[in-house]
């Protein structure tokens, strides 16, 4: 049932994602991109747990996003849903389920430093940690698109909506944009992935 998944992560970590998946209450389903988001995780009514991610990442984005919504179901069943979603609990299972992943036969020498320095104190989105981020951007096929901490200050950069903006000042950790055709002010995680657009410069 779960041979697909072989087609979606490394192939090393394989045996040991099936046996987190044995659960029969737990189904995975692999879907269309997501702009919003890699994976999900939910409680069905008829009381099966689903989770899904997206068919587009790589391998090693896959396997992370993958265990973080395993994490997700392993922490419900110790400790029900009266409890954050990415609070101390999540953490620390994920933390847990992760530690057994980090090897050199699942990822590469130049990622698993920044996996285990991620996983001290693991985020509610990999996408927060903007270096391994980027270190595991360098994997994805190319698709034309930058992070917005990558874009020159001035400079105008295309949403997957097609709004069109131009980079203003960093706030802390987020990057301003104002939207060209409303004036209007936005924030942007760092590691959201734009288009810089250069004919409009």
């Amino acid at each position: 049932m779960l041979e697909f998944l072989q087609d979606f992560i490394p192939e090393a970590s394989y045996g040991q994602v099936a046996a987190l998946l044995s659960d029969d209450n737990l189904v995975v389903k692999v879907k269309k991109e997501r702009k919003t988001r890699h994976g999900d995780y939910r409680l069905l009514p008829s009381g099966k747990h689903l989770i899904t991610i997206n068919s587009n990442l790589n391998p090693y984005r896959f396997l992370i996003t993958l265990i973080h919504e395993i994490a997700h179901f392993e922490t419900y069943k110790s400790y029900g849903k009266k409890i954050k979603p990415h609070g101390p609990e999540w953490k620390s299972v994920f933390q847990q389920l992760m530690l057994g992943f980090l090897r050199p036969e699942v990822f590469p020498s130049d990622v698993l430093p920044l996996l285990a320095s991620h996983f001290k104190k693991p985020k509610a989105s990999s996408d927060s940690d903007s270096v391994l981020a980027l270190k595991l951007k360098q994997y994805d096929p190319p698709n034309g698109k930058i992070f917005i901490f990558e874009v020159p200050f001035g400079s105008t950069f295309k949403l997957h909506n097609g709004k069109l903006f131009r980079k203003g000042s960093k706030r802390r950790t987020r990057f301003e944009g104002t939207e060209l055709t409303t004036g209007r002010l936005y924030v942007f995680n760092p590691n959201a992935e734009v288009m810089l657009v250069k004919d409009l410069e």
